[in-house]
């Protein structure tokens, strides 16, 4: 197994970036384990993480954390972007500032994280950036669109950075989980549209979203289909120490499945495909 140097992760409170802190420490990698709220973490120390604030929507917040770790270990050798969340909802129905902070998260703080800690990559000319997209990178589900727009995002920004860094001894390594096991479908029901005053024509659709993503977590697919956070921290690992590393990880059976189907299928047949799990919004 290949150093990989001190691992930054963002994301760690819960489900894939405390699973692959814990994975990462427990093997003796050196982990820098980052959440909003470090308190939320601070258990991750006893694993052996160095345990750190970091608001991947604050420029102050993600510049001390890779100061940190570059003052400390003389760089990041790898970082590991995992922060984000779901924003679901009818596009028509979701407040404007909810998708820009949709944006921020899981689009623009990756990308401010991969400009501040390419520098010292380039300095000791190796590193590993692996980012932490979805199977949804590659499909778009009714009532996910904002979602899944901001991990097109990530797959098209990582396919350029991944070309104009390789030069400079850095990877860059995409991982598109499907369904996992972790608290994702409470924070994507956490960020539905709230109620609309007056005829909202977007009401029973978006109850529909959100019973659907419940269910999706919850009930027999999942287990058929899906996998705990464990799974993709195994890929994580695997993607920072490996010598060649592959452009793309795609975890769990539901990744493979719906990608393969999606490619089979035109967009009307898509269409038609979804609308036998979704209520068509304007037809009763």
């Amino acid at each position: 197994m290949a150093d990989a140097g001190a691992v930054l992760i963002t994301g760690c409170s819960t489900g894939i970036g405390r699973a692959t802190a814990e994975r990462l420490a427990d093997r003796g990698h050196v982990v820098y384990a980052t959440a909003r709220r470090p308190e939320s973490i601070a258990d991750l120390a006893e694993r052996g993480c160095q345990v750190l604030a970091l608001d991947v929507t604050d420029e102050a917040s993600m510049a001390a954390a890779v100061d940190r770790v570059v003052e400390e270990r003389g760089a990041v050798g790898a970082l590991v972007n995992n922060a984000g969340y779901s924003q679901s909802g009818a596009i028509e129905s979701v407040p404007l500032d909810a998708a820009r902070s949709q944006f921020e998260t899981n689009v623009f703080g990756l990308m401010r994280m991969c400009q501040l800690a390419l520098p010292s990559m380039r300095a000791a000319g190796r590193g590993r950036i692996v980012n932490i997209s979805s199977m949804g990178a590659n499909l778009v589900f009714p009532g996910g669109g904002i979602y899944h727009a901001t991990k097109y995002a990530v797959d098209a920004l990582s396919d350029a950075l991944r070309f104009e860094v390789k030069g400079f001894g850095v990877d860059v390594v995409i991982v598109q989980p499907g369904a996992i096991r972790t608290q994702f479908a409470a924070a994507a029901k956490a960020h539905m549209p709230g109620d609309v005053a007056g005829d909202d024509p977007y009401a029973s659709f978006n109850a529909a979203v959100e019973r659907l993503t419940a269910e999706a977590y919850e009930k027999q697919p999942m287990k058929l289909f899906g996998g705990p956070p464990e799974r993709v921290a195994k890929v994580v690992e695997r993607a920072i120490t490996t010598a060649r590393p592959r452009i793309r990880y795609r975890v769990t059976p539901s990744a493979h499945l719906l990608i393969a189907q999606r490619r089979l299928m035109t967009a009307r047949m898509w269409d038609a495909f979804v609308g036998t799990q979704f209520p068509r919004p304007g037809r009763s």
